[in-house]
This record gives structure tokens, C-alpha cells and sequence, in this order.
């Protein structure tokens, strides 16, 4: 048990430029606060005390802001930043050093007693705002950014932005056990999809400009031979 909370003060301290003691970070961080409700009343839950498990689970969330619910799996090292808004499904499976900023959704887009809500693999970074909705895997060392909507799996080392969510892999795998916190760095889909198809738009004028003109050396050529005649 104290290895495990020394484990959760140690992500926050890792993670937030802002922690300052460890001391603040254990009164202080509702992020931290809900992760501990959440496992006791996780262990309460596995054995049986489903009900007293969710009482425990709602007190939390009217303190923190933050939904877990006590069915859900977490790994160590997980570490919410900020936290308000975010809500975490009975089956979502979260892997260790795991980070989410607030207002983060890991729905189901199920009625099925089963598997329907997100898994995510280690090192994974999720922005602001972002839904990952569905049974779907989000694959170790992956960044989220902030809104985006994720309703398809993610395979590892990848970026994924947008609504939709668009995936963009990474060139090379991180060879460190740190999330990438670099999450402000995303790249602009849309953007690239405007200037690609302004390009193709362009390339397409120059071609009937092209037409045009040779078309229209041809007509004068033809009248030229007829006044040859």
C-alpha cells in the first residue's frame, strides 16, 4: 500500500511542473484524491461490495469532479492533471503511467453487459477534452490531443487529432518509459488536407490553361491554313 501511494505522489511530482511538496500534492490534488477512492473502492468492488463500492465512487466524484468507476482497471503510475470533468467507464482498462487532462471521456458506445469501454496501453498521453468512446485499444506511448474524438483503435507510438480522430505514426518508437508530455505539439490535419488540395486545385487550373491555350494555337492554325486555300 505505501509503495503504491508513494508510486502515485511520485507521477504527480514527475508530471506537473507546478507540484511543489509532497505535502501539497497529498492534500491538495483532486486527481490524486479520486485515483485513491478509486482503490479502495475497485478492491471493495472485486470482492463483492458493489454497492458500498459505488457509494464510495459518487462521495468522490461530488469532491473531485472526477467519475471513476469502481469497476474500472488502473495501472500504477497514473496521474489525472487538473481532473475536473473527467469520467472513466465501469470496463476501461488504463495501463501504467498513464496521463489525462481534465474533461477526458473514456465512454461506451455499447448497451452490452461486456467489454465497451477503452483500453489504453502504457505511456499514453490524452489533451484536454478528448473522447475515446467505444471497446477500442489505444496503443502504449500514443498521444491524444486535446478534443479530439476516438471511436477507432490506435496502434502504438502514434498521434491522433481531430473529429474524427486522424492518425498520424510517429517515425521512430520512444525508447523511454516517460509519457510524452509534448501533447501542445500536434499536427494540423486539416491544415495539410487545405494546402494539399489547394495544390490540386492549382496543378487542375494550369492544366485547362494549358488545354485552352493549346486548343486555341490550333484554331489558329486551321485558320491560317484556310486562308492559305
Amino acid at each position: 500500500m505505501f509503495q503504491t501511494i508513494h508510486r502515485d505522489i511520485q507521477s504527480v511530482l514527475e508530471r506537473d511542473p507546478a507540484a511543489r511538496s509532497v505535502l501539497e500534492i497529498a492534500l491538495l490534488y483532486p486527481g490524486l484524491h479520486a485515483l485513491w477512492a478509486h482503490r479502495v473502492a475497485h478492491w471493495l468492488w472485486t470482492r463483492g461490495f458493489k454497492l458500498l463500492a459505488r457509494w464510495i465512487s459518487q462521495i468522490a466524484r461530488g469532491v473531485t469532479g472526477i467519475e471513476i468507476h469502481p469497476g474500472a482497471k488502473i495501472g500504477a503510475g497514473f496521474f489525472i492533471d487538473h481532473g475536473m470533468g473527467v469520467v472513466i467507464g465501469e470496463t476501461a482498462e488504463v495501463g501504467d503511467n498513464v496521463t489525462l487532462y481534465h474533461g477526458v471521456t473514456l465512454g461506451g458506445t455499447s448497451l452490452n453487459k461486456g467489454k465497451r469501454h477503452p483500453t489504453l496501453e502504457d505511456n499514453v498521453v490524452i489533451g484536454a477534452g478528448a473522447k475515446v468512446l467505444g471497446a477500442i485499444t489505444i496503443g502504449a506511448c500514443s498521444r491524444i490531443g486535446a478534443n479530439a474524438v476516438v471511436v477507432r483503435s490506435v496502434p502504438a507510438n502514434s498521434v491522433v487529432v481531430g473529429v474524427p480522430g486522424q492518425i498520424v505514426h510517429r517515425r521512430e518508437e520512444r525508447a523511454t518509459t516517460q509519457p510524452d508530455l509534448n501533447h501542445g505539439v500536434m499536427p494540423d490535419m486539416i491544415g495539410a488536407s487545405v494546402i494539399s488540395l489547394m495544390a490540386r486545385v492549382g496543378a487542375l487550373e494550369q492544366l485547362i490553361v494549358r488545354r485552352e491555350t493549346n486548343g486555341r494555337a490550333r484554331e489558329l492554325e486551321m485558320e491560317e491554313e484556310e486562308f492559305v486555300i
